[in-house]
């Protein structure tokens, strides 16, 4: 089911930081009962993320930076980064 893994980033001043697994606990715990897009989404770490082949990245980043901003995890000049770091073989 979680067949990528997916580093979670955000960049402030310049410089890239891994997301607390906090941040996206609570944002793959909202999408459980609101967005079933996400659904195959798990976080494992501070900056890592195990998600589902067909979970799409591009809509994965927007959804995360949204919910960041609104709870201010992320200041206006930060950005948020999604890199995929590997794939399973099935």
């Amino acid at each position: 089911m979680f067949a990528r893994k997916i580093r979670v980033e955000y960049e402030t001043a310049g410089e890239r930081h891994p997301c607390p697994l906090k941040w996206m606990d609570n944002f793959s715990m909202r999408n459980f009962t609101n967005a079933s897009v996400f659904d195959d989404t798990l976080p494992v770490s501070d900056g890592m993320m195990e998600i589902g082949a067909k979970v799409p990245t591009a809509a994965l980043h927007d959804a995360m930076e949204d919910w960041f901003r609104r709870k201010n995890y992320l200041t206006q000049d930060a950005l948020l980064v999604l890199t995929e770091v590997a794939k399973r073989e099935s």
